[in-house]
């Protein structure tokens, strides 16, 4: 199956100018919930994982989000932000890390795959929101 190419012409075109995506960064654990359609039939699936990465250029910007599934198989999957198929991410918790990309994760087996949680006060949380809404730059100009 060949990908579509998103061009910021093809993206304005499908009104996916803007999207309301809460913030997020690397190392937070996300829910993707996705349009799947099989046949007739659309549905939506729910892919949660931690953010490992994120390519922020433009209107070909995309996030890969790492699952450990199964059996203890890890699933990796790359999202583009202005998708017209992706429904919503919701932020589900905010990760500890210090790096910027988090390949060396997939090396890891175990309990060392996991993430750890960053511990914060109701303050501290409203406080790491507003920063996190601030710094959000718009990915996507016209």
């Amino acid at each position: 199956m060949k990908a579509k190419k998103y061009t910021k012409e093809t993206i304005g075109q499908l009104g996916m100018t803007s999207n309301k995506f809460q913030p997020f960064q690397v190392g937070d654990t996300v829910s993707v919930s996705l349009r799947i359609k099989e046949g007739d039939k659309e549905r939506i699936q729910v892919f949660e994982g931690d953010v490992i990465g994120m390519h922020k250029k433009g209107a070909s910007s995309t996030f890969t989000v790492r699952k450990i599934a199964s059996n203890s198989i890890a699933v990796e999957r790359i999202f583009p932000f202005f998708s017209p198929k992706i429904e919503s991410v919701k932020f589900v918790r905010h990760g500890k890390v210090r790096r910027a990309k988090l390949y060396y994760m997939r090396d890891r087996i175990g309990k060392a795959a996991r993430v750890q949680e960053d511990v914060m006060t109701r303050e501290e949380k409203a406080q790491s929101l507003k920063k996190r809404k601030a710094a959000q730059s718009p990915l996507f100009e016209n």
